[in-house]
């Protein structure tokens, strides 16, 4: 049976990102025209996302290998810094340690600060610049303890000076200890530049001064970001390579993958002879070796089975057409003797009557055979029209209102003021009806039974709710087979022929519409027929749900629509059977 909705389990974290997706979507419709665009955009990005896996290897690749590159460039270029900033800082040093000697040197002979002194102050600056192993654009200072020794700053004193922190120079002046730092100034009015600076005391007779040393970093500057950029091309070109690289191994991995879901596509379509092309001797290849063997064997099964339901089909519709000559025959007779069964003697009359009833079931299981061959063959048509159906459940509850009053069931109907008007063909409609209201006046164990008529904007549907025995878990599939029977110790009492389930079905699926079961044992059934409004239309819900509510909103229903009995004096109820029709 074609039921309306499918449940599939999934795990928790599925679940999880099923929440959270809709949650997300919600709250982008909830922000407006922007949050609505962006919300189908997202949903069109999951689509695509979903449905194609070398995409998703390719994302995947992308952003795992993208984020290992990066963070093994990012490793290599800081060590990279890190190891020019550490040779600047050798030859800084370096060049510093000497410059202090020379300038210890030169002023040993100076006992006091003097003219003398300071003339020998600035010579040494003069010398320290144009000294080959201080080149290099190294700025040079060399000052006494207040900073203020008279020309003794090249190139210019004032910037110098304000480039030198005062904790830098708290290190070499105060604690007459060598220390560094790197800073960003505008020395000489060459424009602002970066300086590894290095200070270092030097002793004179009269006390200490200050030799400072200005390393430019424009060179160790300019090597670290040639390396980060060609690190990072570098990095984009590998990361490129191996998307690539993936999404080629992938292609060639998915397309034998998709040229295998593609066949059996066709297989399922009914296309038999379709196979895959084999090549090579790979994994892939006995894949598709694999594939073909399935897909012939799966050929000559059903091959063999259609076969034999052909054969099964004619066998049930020549049977059924032959035994129609000799039943007609003995039906003739059959009246013949029922009529006169007064003048007969009371055994007699009693074997013609049960006679009578017996054909009478035989002519309806013939009747049923025959519909359920041409279901099986498609033969079966829809001769679909407007029609209003409330009639046509008012005329099924009073055709079997004799059957419920013999069963002691009552059966109430419930249906709008207004015409239920659908596109479909009466007479099955009626014929569907008559199965599950006949089927539930058999089940009912007299309680009532309930007819509600229900339409909206794309669907009709009638529910039949009894009270009698029920379903067993399961059952309410089940009870649509071709003649089972839930009890089968149980006696009929409306002559079913174990078919009226079945053809009530396929009415039902011949409309587009759903025939469908609910039941609990102990608490009776419910059976549920829906048709679309307009004949062809998809059906998506139903107006009245298949589990009935509480026997409470029943009852409130029943208030507040005034139902029709079958009868002005005691209503009809058909049961939801639990069994066959």
């Amino acid at each position: 049976m074609d039921n309306p909705s499918t449940v599939t389990e999934s795990s928790p974290a599925q679940q999880v990102r099923r929440a959270v997706v809709v949650a997300v979507k919600r709250a982008l419709r909830a922000a407006g025209p922007a949050g609505r665009r962006t919300a189908r955009a997202l949903t069109a990005a999951h689509r695509v996302w979903r449905r194609s896996l070398q995409l998703r290897m390719g994302l995947i690749t992308l952003v795992l290998s993208g984020s290992l590159v990066a963070g093994f460039g990012l490793l290599v270029a800081d060590r990279n810094t890190t190891a020019q900033l550490d040779g600047v800082r050798q030859a800084t040093r370096e060049q510093l340690r000497l410059g202090a000697e020379y300038a210890r040197d030169q002023l040993s002979n100076y006992p006091y600060r003097g003219t003398a002194a300071d003339r020998q102050i600035t010579a040494i600056v003069n010398q320290l610049k144009i000294t080959p192993e201080q080149g290099g654009g190294v700025v040079i200072a060399l000052l006494d303890d207040t900073g203020e020794a008279a020309n003794a700053v090249y190139p210019d004193k004032a910037s110098v000076g304000t480039a030198i922190s005062p904790g830098l120079r708290r290190e070499v002046a105060v604690n007459h200890k060598v220390a560094s730092q790197i800073v960003s100034a505008d020395i000489g009015q060459n424009g602002t530049r970066t300086y590894l600076v290095y200070g270092t005391p030097v002793p004179t007779g009269w006390g200490y001064l200050q030799l400072y040393y200005f390393q430019p970093m424009d060179n160790a500057e300019s090597i670290t970001s040639d390396f980060r950029t060609s690190m990072a091309l570098l990095g984009v070109l590998l990361v490129a390579l191996l998307v690539l690289v993936v999404m080629l191994v992938t292609r060639l991995v998915v397309n034998p993958i998709r040229i295998a879901a593609r066949t059996a596509q066709r297989l399922s379509a009914g296309l038999l002879d379709q196979r895959m092309e084999v090549r090579g001797e790979d994994d892939l290849a006995m894949l598709a070796s694999s594939f073909n063997q399935m897909a012939a064997s799966l050929q000559r099964q059903i091959v063999r089975l259609e076969e034999m339901s052909r054969l099964q089909r004619r066998f049930t519709s020549d049977v059924s057409h032959e035994l129609r000559t000799p039943l007609t025959t003995v039906r003739m007779a059959a009246d013949l003797i029922h009529s006169e069964r007064d003048t007969f003697d009371p055994a007699v009359a009693r074997s013609a009557e049960l006679l009578q009833h017996e054909l009478d079931r035989f002519e309806n299981l013939l009747s049923d055979l025959l519909e359920i061959s041409r279901f099986d063959a498609g033969f079966a048509m829809l001769d679909a029209e407007p029609t209003d159906l409330g009639p046509i459940v008012r005329r099924v509850v009073d055709r079997l209102e004799s059957v419920a009053e013999r069963a002691g069931v009552e059966v109430e109907i419930v249906v709008p003021e207004t015409p239920v008007i659908a596109e479909v063909d009466p007479r099955r409609i009626e014929r569907v009806l008559r199965n599950l209201v006949g089927n539930a006046v058999e089940h009912a164990e007299g309680q009532p039974v309930l007819v509600t008529l229900g339409i909206d904007e794309q669907a009709a549907a009638v529910t039949v709710r009894d009270h009698g025995i029920g379903l067993k878990p399961g059952e309410e599939k089940l009870v649509f087979n071709r003649f089972w029977r839930a009890d089968p110790s149980r006696a009929r009492q409306t002559g079913g022929t174990g078919l009226g389930l079945s053809i009530a079905l396929e009415d039902a699926r011949l409309h587009g519409g759903w025939l469908e079961a609910w039941g609990e044992p102990g608490n009776g059934a419910q059976f549920r027929l829906t048709v679309p409004v307009r004949a062809g239309d998809r059906l998506t819900s139903s107006p009245l749900p298949l589990m009935p509510s509480a026997d409470a909103a029943v009852a409130e229903l029943l208030d507040v629509v005034t139902p029709q009995p079958s009868s002005p004096a005691e209503p009809t109820t058909p049961a939801h059977p639990a069994g066959v029709a």
